[in-house]
């Protein structure tokens, strides 16, 4: 299990982040009318899981199983040419997006960098109807014009902080946590597990 002993606050527990995607899910059903043609595509690497964990909930209350897939935008970052050796984490889309409403699904959004690189992303593979991004956390400093459809919680924030999610499924617990930046480091997303058990 990850340790977030370190973190200067916690933003969310593990209850209140069940809680935020609930009511996404309620969201995103009311404002397309059903799960009908609704699709959601999470960023990986934790933006998958919330999507994952967001079909579930969906499922449980329309009984339909909305069609889900993740987007790895390693090759579309504006800053890919400052990694060495960016890791390549494969997007699996296996339905075709053409005229469903896609739902972008992220864990916190913050320059909206990420977010246009999930467009270019999903652009060159089809054309949906609409694209909508649902988020967990908004901190702020926009940096493009881009805003979330659906939030589950605005966390104020400066830019000398990381906000990062932790997932069960891939830390072993599950948290939303605000860290200082270390000094020499730049602002991201919580590192993944070391292979090998290892946390």
């Amino acid at each position: 299990m990850v340790d977030i002993s370190q973190a200067k606050s916690i933003c969310m527990d593990a209850s209140e982040v069940d809680r935020a995607l609930t009511r996404i899910a309620h969201q995103i059903l009311e404002a397309n009318k059903g799960a009908s043609d609704v699709a959601l595509v999470g960023i990986v690497t934790r933006g998958d899981t919330l999507a994952m964990r967001l079909r579930d909930i969906i499922r449980d209350i329309e009984g339909i199983e909305v069609p889900l897939g993740k987007l790895d935008i390693s090759f579309y970052r504006d800053d890919f040419a400052t990694y060495i050796s960016p890791e390549l984490l494969n997007t699996d889309i296996p339905f075709d997006i053409d005229g469903l409403h896609v739902v972008l699904v992220d864990d916190v959004l913050y320059t909206g960098r990420t977010i246009r690189a999930a467009l270019d992303a999903l652009m060159d593979i089809g054309r949906p109807a609409c694209v909508q991004l649902a988020v967990l956390a908004d901190r702020g400093h926009r940096e493009l014009p881009i805003r979330a459809d659906y939030v589950g919680k605005n966390i104020p924030s400066s830019s000398s902080e990381n906000v990062r999610l932790y997932l069960e499924e891939i830390d072993g617990i599950t948290a939303m946590a605000i860290f200082d930046i270390a000094p020499g480091s730049r602002p991201g997303s919580a590192p993944l597990p070391q292979k090998g058990g290892e946390r």
